[in-house]
């Protein structure tokens, strides 16, 4: 057998909506090992969407030992991997005991508008009672909501993880007992894998990094703390919180498998990693990448940019526990590769997603067809939890083409909605996007992309971006290959491959008319099913 060779590498656990992956890269952010597993749903009732816990973490652990086995019969020794990385989809709620471990239930994930009733009661104590700022003060009303997006930048919405513990607490006897009897332990999806990947119940380490905490509307984004008004409004104790921590510093060592005593240097929500991945590091630079959702994320430096057109102001880093964070704005749109999984899985017109853009590319338009992908509800910047799906525009000369093509649009409209929000709030006009994720692999779609939004869409040839950002994160934590966030050139080696560009190739005045019907077929999505106050 020929002597196996001993590398420098950066592993990145990428633990995203519907699989999860282990990529092994180099210094260049080459590839030198990767394996990816997809892991069940859960849809038990409409607008419902669970994942089991324990089975994200067994098919973690199966991704680990398989890209590992590739690398090895690549010619690499075993301990080539020096430090790994997490990133995970975040806003995915998990709740477990402290005595056993063990999920109480299964995690409620992001996309899922159970709790719409939830939020109609506490917008409705918001308004009748409001948030307790300071001993006998309370902000209620337009003031008491204000103070909410002050604090987290984030609005009363489904998408956010408290309301989704709330509702555990509300509707599972399991976890109420353990909330009332401290056995409860709250994390999103990197605290529950960091968890697991340091030891679990023997060492107990319950940590959670600061980009996933401020999707959770408890943490103060100014303090980098858990906010103590927000735990007493939404009824949740101190002690099932995890400990705060950077997105990059060395959390402790890998307890088994084959990666056993190698260190995990960087967390990161996948959104911001793919930021960092892109290396967006500058205000002003933005990125999207469409998975099963797109998430537009605009850096905005050492400022909190808070958006009066229904954007998030977020973390977009922080590079480690003495660093300054670095914050952003972020436009979320809830279905955008799933709406294709959809055609496939549900409707059966395609047999796998790559075909969407064949079956689009059978017809030069829409043929006036809009599709508001509202599966469950519309995120930014319309807000609207009631919001349905809607088909309109249908005749009898409607085809396959024509939907597959309106889907493909429906991506492109709620981007351009997003980046108008981000012109207000900002006063940058975007003259190019950077794109990665799953869907950007088709030229059609991009062209499209470009097309409906009016600006250059640039596809690096290198996509697997969020991975990236949170191995980059990780390298930096042990000073691996000279890396330094707050020094960008350091990163200068780091994915240099080419770049496609796909530039507009309608008329202004096409643009606007379109932009003009998408709009229109909005405002009748809304409102559709509306959430009440028990």
């Amino acid at each position: 057998m020929a002597t196996q060779k001993h590398g420098e590498f950066v592993g990145s656990l990428d633990c995203g909506t519907t699989s999860v992956r282990f990529i092994v890269f180099d210094k260049h952010a080459d590839i030198i090992s990767e394996n990816q597993l997809e892991f069940p749903q859960y849809y038990p009732n409409p607008g419902w969407h669970e994942h089991d816990a324990d089975e994200i973490m067994e098919h973690a652990n199966q991704c680990i030992a398989n890209s590992i086995k590739s690398m090895v019969a690549a010619g690499w020794t075993e301990d080539s991997i020096k430090v790994i990385g997490v990133t995970n989809q975040r806003e995915t709620t998990v709740a477990w005991s402290r005595k056993t471990g063990k999920p109480l239930c299964r995690a409620i994930v992001w996309t899922d508008s159970r709790t719409k009733h939830t939020v109609a009661h506490y917008e409705h104590v918001l308004k009748a009672t409001g948030i307790q700022v300071k001993p006998g003060q309370w902000a209620k009303g337009a003031e008491g909501t204000e103070y909410l997006r002050q604090i987290t930048g984030l609005p009363l919405s489904t998408y956010f993880s408290a309301i989704k513990l709330r509702w555990m607490i509300d509707n599972h006897p399991e976890v109420s007992k353990a909330h009332n009897e401290d056995d409860l332990l709250f994390g999103t999806v990197e605290s529950w894998v960091a968890y697991n990947l340091l030891g679990g119940v023997d060492t107990g380490i319950h940590i959670g990094e600061v980009t996933n905490a401020s999707r959770t509307l408890l943490l103060n984004t100014s303090t980098l703390q858990w906010e103590p008004s927000l735990l007493e409004f939404f009824g949740l104790r101190e002690s099932i919180l995890p400990k705060l921590v950077s997105s990059s510093e060395v959390y402790g060592n890998v307890a088994a498998g084959p990666l056993k005593g190698v260190p995990i240097g960087g967390l990161v929500g996948d959104q911001q990693g793919a930021l960092v991945g892109n290396k967006c590091l500058a205000q002003g630079e933005a990125k999207c990448t469409y998975g099963t959702g797109a998430f537009l994320l605009f850096c905005t430096g050492g400022e909190i940019v808070k958006s009066t057109h229904g954007l998030l102001s977020t973390i977009a880093y922080q590079a480690g526990p003495d660093a300054k964070p670095v914050y952003a704005l972020e436009g979320s749109i809830a279905v955008a590769g799933s709406a294709i999984k959809w055609l496939r899985d549900t409707m059966g017109l395609i047999e796998s997603a790559k075909e969407v853009n064949d079956l689009a590319a059978k017809v030069p338009d829409s043929g006036g067809l809009f599709f508001v992908t509202a599966f469950s509800g519309l995120l930014a910047p319309y807000w609207d939890s009631g919001a349905a799906g809607l088909l309109i525009g249908i005749s009898q000369y409607t085809n396959p083409s024509h939907i597959a093509r309106a889907t493909l649009e429906a991506n492109a409209y709620q981007t351009r909605a997003i980046i108008e929000s981000m012109k207000l709030d900002s006063g940058v006009d975007l003259k190019h996007l950077k794109v990665d994720g799953g869907m950007t692999n088709g030229d059609l779609a991009m062209s499209v992309l470009a097309d409906v939004g009016g600006f250059t869409v640039i596809r690096p040839e290198m996509r697997e971006s969020t991975a990236l950002g949170s191995a980059l994160l990780a390298g930096a934590a042990i000073k691996l290959f000279g890396w330094d966030l707050s020094k960008p050139e350091t990163l200068s080696e780091v994915n240099t491959k080419g770049n496609r560009e796909f530039t507009p190739q309608l008329t202004a005045q096409e643009q606007l008319r379109r932009w003009d019907g998408w709009q229109r077929a909005v405002e009748r999505s809304k409102g559709w099913e509306e959430g009440h106050a028990d």
